[in-house]
């Protein structure tokens, strides 16, 4: 699977996002808030598609 694939870099992306703590006025979001909220939507795809999965009927 290439989800399979993905996961160690998708796990590794805040940590890669991380800022150098300098306090500097801010005119967009940092690169670790991007990859906070994409981190969370794929947990949010990922757990909704396990719940899909869960209460799909078996095939006969």
């Amino acid at each position: 699977m290439m989800l399979r694939a993905l996961l160690p870099l998708l796990a590794a992306a805040p940590a890669l996002a991380a800022h150098s703590g300098e306090v500097t006025h801010r005119s967009m979001p940092e690169l670790s808030d991007l990859a906070l909220a994409a981190m969370a939507a794929g947990g949010i795809w990922l757990a909704q598609r396990a719940m899909r999965r869960r209460k799909r009927k078996p095939k006969d």
